[in-house]
């Protein structure tokens, strides 16, 4: 499996719920209302698949990538960081959301959650997607990389994953 191309895909669904998202808000700032509950659920969904991508990515892909390209931990300890640091942008999000702010201000919330994002997709992409096009992680692909991708099944008779999902990392 090429996790490379697994990465970018998500990525581009991220952006693009980012997108439906930001539509929604510009919506309701044309008619001068404020979040309705179509917002409520375009904001729940993008903040849980965001979280739901980072959260597989530093549970499965991460110490893996570490496992196997040791040379990498400071980068992946920067992308970890950089996932704690959005994790507080969609809490803000959400909280804006909940109380029903006004589209500006979700607006303007969308906006700096978007520019870390999209700096932080490319960063990530930069720094990662050589050594994923080689990597050895035997885990569902939506364990990796969260619910927006799409989850690997195994072939009939394959034998299932050993605990922590990971193959191949006998003292490598």
């Amino acid at each position: 499996m090429a996790w490379s191309r697994e990465l970018r895909a998500v990525h581009e669904r991220l952006r693009e719920a980012l997108a439906v998202t930001r539509t929604a808000v510009a919506q309701g700032v044309e008619a001068a209302e404020p979040a309705t509950r179509e917002l409520l659920l375009f904001c729940h969904g993008f903040c849980a698949a965001l979280s739901g991508h980072h959260e597989g990515e530093d549970r499965e892909l991460f110490p893996a990538l570490a496992q196997q390209h040791p040379h990498l931990r400071d980068t992946l300890r920067q992308l970890q960081q950089d996932h704690s640091m959005i994790a507080h942008l969609l809490a803000g999000l959400q909280s804006a959301v909940q109380r029903t702010a006004s589209p500006a201000e979700l607006d303007r919330h969308l906006d700096g959650l978007a520019a870390v994002v999209e700096s932080h997709f490319r960063y990530e992409e930069r720094q990662l997607l050589r050594v994923l096009e080689a990597l050895d992680l035997d885990v569902d692909v939506s364990a990796a990389l969260g619910p927006l991708s799409a989850p690997r099944r195994r072939p009939p008779g394959a034998p299932a994953s050993r605990p922590g999902g990971r193959r191949g990392s006998s003292g490598s």
